[in-house]
């Protein structure tokens, strides 16, 4: 799988000499790291991210068909993480959910906090 993802990438980026993907295999599942040259993670993420999440899908059935499963990780140069599949992201002040007994006072419904009503309803 590691020479199918360099080849992919290889014919998406301007240098292809500076593809590098390494490949960290456990039991059941393949992590590959992959650092592109300077202006070349734009090419591979994509509008969106729907480049990376492509080359995600097919990585995925390669691996389906062996049994395993499988990550990608685009690095920056520097070996910082750049864009991964992976979904936990921490909750931070931003994205924090209120515990119930902070958001619903009074028995009101979420909806209902600062005086506003039924979503999608007027009154």
């Amino acid at each position: 799988m590691k020479a199918f993802i360099e080849y992919l990438i290889k014919h998406i980026v301007d240098k292809p000499d500076e593809v590098q993907v390494n490949e960290i295999t456990g039991e059941r599942t393949v992590v590959f790291e992959l650092r592109v040259g300077d202006g070349d993670m734009g090419k591979v993420i994509g509008r969106s991210g729907q480049t990376a999440r492509s080359l995600r899908t097919l990585l995925a059935a390669v691996a389906a068909k062996q049994g395993r499963r499988s990550v990608l990780e685009i690095l920056e140069s520097n070996g910082m993480e750049r864009h991964s599949s992976r979904h936990e992201t921490p909750a931070t002040e931003a994205t924090a959910v209120k515990p119930a007994s902070e958001s619903q006072s009074n028995n009101e419904t979420p909806w209902q906090e600062n005086g506003k009503n039924q979503p999608g309803f007027s009154s």
